[in-house]
């Protein structure tokens, strides 16, 4: 055995613990009773000690300084172990404690705060989150910028800098693009009440028909849906709503795209640092580039009207063309995670910039709110109404997830590379949705990108696939074209 081989089978074993603990948060949305969440707390709290006990384990470090590549594969896998082993060990284990009992502590006062719209009751436990993340990114950057030490847990590689620069480019065509929709005469909304049974059976078969995969999945409900596991056994959960069955249509389609890349990972790398999506940014692109460019497309839902008409009969649309837009239809809101494709990534975008000056000291926490509802007005063209509809919508920053945010519109950047790339590999796409047949996109998805997983960075992941490097151009394109035509810009 050399010491990549013992190493090798060490993080097998961690990565599989990994999974088990995944294992529980997934029961815990979907079958624990209620009654079992003092208990699932002691479990979960047992699994996370026995992980960051083997991510700091000494040997891990004697096994990378003798450890030698043999292969590309074995190369990207030091890589990841490497990177992990020094980032957890660079975190003091007193700091790692505070920051998870505080951000616990935290999730609780957010909740009862944002029920009843009190602020100023979550700041300063707020402000106890930031100054430990801090703490913690000054411990692992350095020297360097510490926003970028929290951004590289969830996108390796990227920095404040470079999406700060994207993102910059993205913001005047989509704040100039809203205006011009809301000045537009709106398409028809949908009404009326969709039964559950039909929107959960519906569901399942678009599940299906975007590739996946029950033999090694399932399909459940939970308040807030979400995609857990991966390798042989992927998971999936929706919701429904018994007047917008669209929630519950788009959320299973943007969860397979999620479970899909999981899926699709080469067997080989099972149980390794390479056999999970490489970023959250990357791992986003899939499950936009199923919701949006193929789920919303005008074939796509085409194929989807007449499924609509089979299992809910006349629902007052009156055709395909009008369906489309329906299925797009741009409202004013505040939520970000009920925002169309126009305006989503302008509540990215707002997040993206208050949480780097948080983190900089250029912006108190005590003038957070006022910096939200001004960055609003801007963006929006109206005012907060009220913080649960504003700075306190967001679990987030409760948990301390700073940098995670902009990973949201890096998805949707990528997306929109990625269409652009598979629709030139694949010229006959739309008659393909147009019957419901996704097969040969997804399946240039999986042989070049999702089959490789982690082999690669964020940025040499989608470059490998395009061809090209990541621009937000072809995004702004494509919902300039779309939506020009929804609206008749």
């Amino acid at each position: 055995m050399t010491a990549y081989d013992d190493l090798m089978q060490f993080q097998r074993e961690t990565e599989a613990l990994g999974q088990v603990a995944g294992r529980l948060g997934w029961d815990q949305e979907t079958m624990m009773p209620e009654g079992a969440t003092p208990q699932r707390a002691e479990e979960h709290g047992a699994m996370a000690n026995v992980l960051h006990a083997r991510r700091i384990d000494p040997r891990v470090g004697e096994w990378l300084s003798k450890a030698e590549a043999i292969d590309d594969i074995a190369a990207a896998n030091l890589r990841h172990i490497k990177r992990s082993f020094e980032r957890t060990t660079k975190v003091p284990a007193s700091l790692a404690a505070e920051l998870a009992k505080t951000t616990s502590l935290a999730h609780r006062t957010w909740a009862q705060c944002r029920a009843d719209e009190n602020v100023a009751g979550f700041l300063p436990v707020l402000q106890r989150v930031v100054d430990l993340r801090k703490e913690e990114a000054a411990a692992v950057a350095g020297n360097a910028d510490p926003y970028d030490a929290l951004l590289d847990d969830y996108e390796p590689g990227a920095t404040g800098a470079s999406i700060g620069a994207m993102f910059d480019a993205l913001r005047p065509r989509l704040v100039a693009l809203r205006a011009a929709i809301l000045d537009s005469d709106a398409p028809q909304e949908l009404s009326g009440n969709f039964d559950e049974a039909a929107q959960l059976a519906l569901s399942e078969k678009l599940a299906l028909a975007f590739g996946y995969t029950l033999n090694n999945g399932r399909i459940d409900k939970a308040v807030h849906p979400f995609s857990s596991g991966s390798g042989m056994d992927v998971r999936i959960t929706t919701r429904t709503n018994a007047v917008d069955p669209f929630n519950c249509f788009y959320s299973t389609i943007h969860e397979v795209g999620h479970a899909a890349y999981e899926q699709g990972i080469d067997d080989r790398h099972l149980l390794t640092p390479l056999g999970a999506g490489v970023s959250m940014g990357v791992h986003e692109s899939q499950s936009r580039i199923y919701e949006n460019q193929l789920g919303r497309s005008r074939a796509f839902t085409g194929w989807l009207y007449g499924q609509m008409r089979d299992s809910f009969g006349d629902f007052g649309i009156p055709g395909e063309d009008a369906f489309f837009a329906t299925v797009n239809r741009v409202n004013n809101g505040f939520i970000r995670t009920e925002a169309d494709e126009v305006q989503y990534n302008l509540h990215v975008l707002l997040r993206f910039d208050l949480e780097r000056a948080l983190i900089s000291g250029d912006l108190d926490v005590n003038d957070l709110e006022a910096a939200w509802n001004d960055r609003f007005a801007a963006d929006f063209g109206y005012e907060v109404d009220k913080p649960s509809n504003g700075v306190l919508q967001d679990v987030h920053w409760s948990e301390g997830l700073f940098g995670y945010f902009p990973t949201y519109t890096l998805g949707n950047v990528y997306a929109g590379c990625l269409n652009v790339s598979l629709r030139k590999a694949v010229p006959n796409l739309d008659d393909d949705l147009g019957r419901g047949d996704t097969s040969a996109a997804t399946a240039w998805l999986r042989t070049n990108l999702q089959q490789f997983g982690g082999l690669r960075s964020p940025i040499d992941t989608i470059q490998h696939a395009t061809g090209e490097t990541p621009s937000e151009a072809p995004l702004l394109d494509y919902l300039e074209q779309k939506f020009g035509e929804i609206y008749d810009l």
